[in-house]
């Protein structure tokens, strides 16, 4: 039996009753299923693509940062070598000038290690200063490294909502026209019944 609100075709050679729902509507609605079905996993393997990329870009900027954190050390690490040995080699150059001199009055030999004293506390003060500075600029480095961390996690969790939000309108608005599409066929349908049924 069918419910009493179906549209019903009756044959006009033996009079059976044929059910709209059963006979049309359904082999409709399957294939709007079917292609709303076929869309949705087309979207999802799209979302799928834009999030490894995303993934990958996310890896590249990790590594690039790990790059410039070596380099950054590296550059330290040089520059308090070459200080170093520049301190190393003015010492030995004092030495031997020191050594020269030793004939000379013991004021004057004094007044010599006073200069050189207060020569080395300045270079010792300028690798500290510039070991400071090169420490700052590191955690500087950090701080900004951990913002673009940050900034790309947030910037990734957006461009996902954004495209999850965009294919799941997509797949509404699609499904939406659909079942539209498929009114208009049923009450095309009807009305050809009705004039048929009529003539």
């Amino acid at each position: 039996m069918t419910a009493p609100t179906d549209p019903i075709i009756i044959c006009p050679k033996c009079k059976t009753e044929i059910p709209l729902t059963e006979s049309l509507a359904a082999p409709l609605v399957a294939a709007a299923r079917a292609e709303y079905q076929t869309q949705l996993a087309r979207k999802d393997a799209e979302v799928a693509r834009h999030e490894q990329t995303l993934r990958k870009r996310e890896a590249a900027l990790a590594e690039a940062s790990r790059t410039i954190d070596q380099r950054v050390a590296d550059e330290v690490n040089n520059h308090l070598k070459l200080e170093r040995e520049n301190i190393a080699a003015e010492e030995a150059r004092r030495a031997r000038l020191a050594s020269a001199s030793e004939i000379q009055s013991k004021d004057r030999e004094l007044s010599g290690l006073k200069d050189i004293l207060a020569e080395r506390e300045q270079k010792l003060l300028e690798a500290q200063t510039a070991q400071a500075e090169a420490l700052k600029r590191q955690r500087e480095l950090d701080d900004r490294t951990r913002e673009l961390e940050i900034t790309v996690q947030k910037r990734v969790q957006e461009g996902l909502a954004e495209v999850r939000g965009r294919a799941e309108k997509d797949a509404e608005e699609t499904q939406r026209l659909k079942l539209a599409e498929r009114d208009l066929k049923i009450a095309s349908m009807q009305r050809t019944i009705e004039e048929l049924q009529r003539k």
